[in-house]
């Protein structure tokens, strides 16, 4: 067995507590998703990554684990996720859980072994200073609020103790273990612990939150990769079919020089994601290359993309997102055909892509909710997910109020009753997308990545995936470039094109594929 199972894959992303209630608590939980599974399926994704189902305060939405090795009640229990497990295997899909190795809940039992002053097994496991009247400014810590004569590092939420991995460099002996030191690698030991835990039960592997947070002063994460190298080698020699997918957005140094399987493109500022789908300036003109009136320059993401994926592809994958649980859903910056367009990009790249939960529809961003569990300005992307028009759109025969968050109740509110078999949809729209990318491999990760047309300020753009040439254009004007179609079969469109002997017009808003023979 391998992971090769890996370059054909589309992902779905579970967010577990938003997606289906199977016991009317009004929070989505284990036996829900798996009564999920065939529409999952149905909608063409053959993975799902669901996020952190482990024992939690939920002070972070469940980033802040308890216990690695128990699932949260609301969620279900171990049969649950047994039950889970077997029902999407048996449907051919693979199972990735969220793997949180930066840092823990301050109510872990290594933690509050750790903050009581007295001695124990657990006492270096997570950073403190060396007096509770050290606090350097230059780190985040939590300062006078444990038994211990000490304060401890933090991630960023002051329930998140950092766990220790040991400094790259070295500043303050008294307290800094080296990376290299038996203490950071007993961390890495627990961490190790902890995968084989749930491996053993037949998951397929991890997404690594904040997979380069690990190791303290290492800007170059130098210290962080060979830890991540000396994990992959465990899991290349015990489950080598098990896979390992970062939370870094740098392919260089998570895919080759950390092990990584994949890496995933996220929304950084001045990235290519970034100029592809979220140059925003607050309230002013959006400067995306999908955008509506799009005037955005194509050459800033292959500036960024190229390199990356030129470096990376003998080794592993990018992976696109359609959004994910900690950003804006795409509604708030793009309209439902905008939206389509950015799909087929997507599904006709190379790389191993990412659906959000509520993506395939068009689910909002909620701008009017308070925020819940951590989730503040991503709260608004966390809502349930919305099936039908019966009560709470279909996630819940639960009383309004005891819903995790509340549902659209807009008389618009998109379901997938009402875009499923609707021609044009953004549901039928990505469906259609996946089926092509499943039937021709040259389209996910059998062949390279090659530009054909791409100027700054200008569109379409066009690149060729083998037998295969995209055109995008999401501009408000039909734009024509040189081009020979030479018998090309048409394989997919959205809008509208036209060719002569020498050129192809690509209208506005509108994507071809095209496959030559």
């Amino acid at each position: 067995m391998s992971t090769s199972w890996l370059k054909n894959s589309v992902f779905y992303e579970v967010y577990p507590q938003s997606f289906y209630d199977s016991n009317s608590d009004g929070i989505g939980d284990l036996r829900g998703i798996a009564l999920k599974l065939d529409y999952i399926r149905e909608l063409g994704c053959n993975a799902l990554w669901i996020n952190p189902i482990y024992d939690s305060p939920f002070m972070d939405a469940g980033y802040d684990v308890r216990d690695y090795k128990k699932i949260a009640p609301r969620y279900g229990t171990e049969d649950d996720f047994k039950h889970l497990l077997d029902e999407a295997h048996k449907r051919g899909m693979k199972i990735l859980l969220d793997l949180v190795p930066g840092h823990t809940s301050d109510t872990h039992e290594w933690f509050k072994a750790a903050k009581t002053g007295y001695p124990s097994e657990y006492d270096n496991r997570y950073i403190f200073t060396k007096s509770v009247w050290d606090a350097p400014p230059e780190y985040r810590l939590m300062c006078g609020v444990c038994e211990r004569d000490g304060n401890y590092l933090v991630n960023y939420f002051s329930s998140q103790p950092a766990l220790n991995y040991g400094f790259h460099e070295v500043k303050y002996p008294a307290w800094q273990f080296s990376a290299d030191s038996p203490e950071a690698w007993e961390t890495v030991e627990a961490l190790k612990d902890i995968m084989r835990f749930w491996l053993d039960k037949g998951i397929d592997g991890f997404r690594v939150d904040m997979a380069d947070s690990l190791v303290k002063n290492d800007d170059e994460k130098i210290s962080t990769a060979k830890i991540w190298r000396d994990i992959r080698l465990m899991m290349d020699a015990d489950y080598p079919d098990a896979v390992l997918i970062s939370e870094w957005s740098n392919p260089l140094r998570a895919i080759v020089n950390s092990g990584f399987h994949a890496d995933f493109y996220l929304d950084h500022q001045g990235n290519g994601y970034n100029s592809l789908f979220r140059k925003r300036f607050g309230d002013g003109d959006n400067l995306s290359f999908f955008a509506d009136h799009a005037h955005g320059d194509i050459e800033e993401f292959l500036a960024d993309y190229t390199p990356a994926y030129l470096c990376s592809r003998e080794h592993g994958y990018i992976s696109f997102i359609t959004n994910n649980h900690d950003m804006p859903r795409a509604p708030f910056y793009m309209s439902d055909e905008i939206i389509r367009l950015s799909h087929a990009f997507m599904m006709t790249m190379p790389g191993v892509p990412f659906v959000y939960y509520g993506d395939e529809i068009g689910m909002i961003y909620r701008t009017d909710l308070v925020s819940k569990e951590g989730g503040f300005s991503r709260t608004g992307s966390r809502t349930p997910m919305q099936w039908d028009h019966t009560k709470n759109l279909g996630f819940s025969d639960a009383d309004e109020d005891m819903l995790y968050l509340p549902v659209d109740n807009r008389p618009e509110a998109p379901t997938v009753e009402n875009q499923a078999g609707v021609q044009g949809s953004i549901y039928e729209n990505l469906k259609a997308l996946i089926a092509l990318r499943k039937e021709f491999p040259e389209l996910s990760n059998d062949s390279e990545f090659e530009i054909v047309y791409a100027k700054s300020h200008d569109y379409p753009f066009a690149y060729r995936r083998g037998s295969f040439v995209a055109f995008v254009n999401p501009s408000d004007d039909d734009r024509t470039i040189e081009y020979r179609m030479d018998g090309a079969e048409v394989a997919y469109t959205i809008g509208d094109w036209s060719a002569d002997e020498n050129t192809v017009t690509i209208n506005a808003r509108s994507f071809l594929l095209i496959k030559h023979s």
